[in-house]
């Protein structure tokens, strides 16, 4: 399994949130370039970066600071945050992003969904950000009527190889993730006749959860919270993700 560091920028600062609430942020990095910098001197083989401006905005908007990052970067990165249309895409590709993730689009706008994926295959990332099961947009600060479930399996019949799932509630708290959700997601993908990777985000805030979501089955887990408060070293989660 795949530990990715987070880089979570507001206001060009690398932040965390609680909850996916904007109103409670925790400044940990005036340079988020430093931040990604001190993941990849401690071993991380790729890195989750996310404009969380962008994220509710609907369009890029800490591009100058992605931008560093991806210049900076030694190893895969994936670029997520107010990515609506292919021209996003093309430019975060075209500045040296591996992967790109889409999100409130999965839900507003599937052609483009289809169309990117078209375009750039498994390049392509879905973020599912779920609050008791029900899919949130708009950078977490909206609703939606649509179960993760019933996207994710839309998400197949549009040729999407890859999602995060993110269980809004668990996200900053460190609690653990919700184990019992993400087994029931990897139950569904595995019925589906196209395969789905899983990656899953929120609550990891242990050795334990690592292993976990290991033993379960999902490729990757994305670790914010718990590394910049030291609940979790970097090094001891890669080997704990691969032991």
């Amino acid at each position: 399994m795949e530990i990715i560091p987070a880089v979570d920028i507001r206001g060009g600062k690398c932040v965390r949130f609680e909850q996916g609430d904007y109103d409670r942020e925790t400044v940990f990095d005036v340079d988020p370039v430093s931040a990604a910098q001190r993941w990849q001197a401690q071993g991380a083989r790729r890195l989750h970066v996310v404009d969380l401006d962008g994220a509710r905005d609907g369009r890029p908007v800490n591009s100058d600071a992605v931008s560093r990052i991806l210049a900076a970067s030694s190893v895969p990165v994936q670029v997520s945050g107010g990515v609506r249309d292919v021209a996003t895409v093309r430019a975060h590709i075209e500045a040296g992003a591996d992967r790109v993730v889409l999100g409130t689009a999965a839900i507003k706008d599937q052609a483009t969904v289809l169309d990117v994926v078209a375009r750039y295959r498994d390049r392509i990332i879905v973020s599912v950000d779920a609050r008791d099961g029900i899919v949130r947009t708009e950078g977490w600060t909206e609703g939606s009527e649509v179960g993760a479930h019933e996207l994710v399996a839309e998400l197949a019949e549009l040729g999407v190889s890859r999602i995060v799932y993110t269980d809004i509630s668990a996200d900053g708290m460190l609690d653990g993730p919700n184990f019992m959700a993400i087994a029931e997601l990897l139950e569904l993908v595995a019925g589906l006749p196209s395969q789905i990777k899983v990656i899953a985000a929120g609550g990891v805030s242990s050795l334990d959860h690592v292993r976990e979501l290991a033993r379960i089955g999902v490729e990757g887990a994305i670790l914010g919270q718990a590394l910049y408060t030291g609940s979790v070293d970097l090094s001891e989660a890669l080997n704990a993700a691969s032991s």
